[in-house]
């Protein structure tokens, strides 16, 4: 029988918790992802303690990979430090964007996030006064100048509250998102995680 079937697109999980073993909800999602076919899991403060990142390695990885996933908590309305260097050392000019730059063009992006705070404090008239997406604006306008595909985020609300059962169920819905974006499986309503 000859190999007509195409490939998955491979995942990439860039994933940045400075402080991940005082995060439960995030050891449950890596733990729901850690091991799924199909996914590369790479945690950045493992990687790189000292924030020396090896751009080459980086930049390799994400050419390998057809969707890319910044994992991490919503961090002062933005990623952690290290996430944040990572952008600014390995999507670089020629590379990532700009002449000749197409290294990511046609792949996919998703933030998969984790805030503290209920759903209802990202809205307009909420404790942030801005939607998430608002707030996700630099993430997605970086897709969009490296020709990315930006999906709606996967966002995990309220996890200072979340009991043991609702952090597992969101990482089974995590999972399944993960599984359903390597399937090629395009169920948007999916996406969104509140």
């Amino acid at each position: 029988m000859p190999d007509s079937v195409a490939k998955p697109p491979a995942i990439l999980i860039l994933f940045a918790h400075p402080a991940q073993e005082s995060s439960r909800i995030n050891r449950e999602l890596v733990r729901a992802v850690r091991d799924l076919a199909g996914v590369t899991f790479n945690d950045l403060y493992e990687a790189y303690p000292e924030f020396d990142i090896d751009v080459k390695r980086e930049q390799k990885l994400a050419e390998q990979h057809q969707i890319i996933v910044f994992q991490h908590p919503f961090y002062w309305y933005s990623t952690p430090a290290l996430l944040k260097q990572w952008q600014d050392l390995v999507l670089e000019h020629g590379w990532a964007y700009g002449k000749g730059g197409a290294a990511l063009k046609g792949k996919t992006l998703l933030s998969a996030i984790t805030t503290g705070g209920r759903a209802e404090g990202y809205q307009p008239d909420g404790m942030h006064k801005r939607s998430l997406l608002e707030l996700l604006a630099p993430i997605a306008q970086t897709a969009e100048l490296c020709g990315m595909n930006y999906l709606n985020p996967f966002a995990v609300h309220g996890t200072h509250s979340m009991s043991r059962e609702q952090a597992r169920a969101k990482a089974l819905e995590y999972r399944s998102l993960l599984e359903a974006l390597r399937d090629g499986v395009n169920n948007s309503s999916s996406l969104g995680g509140s």
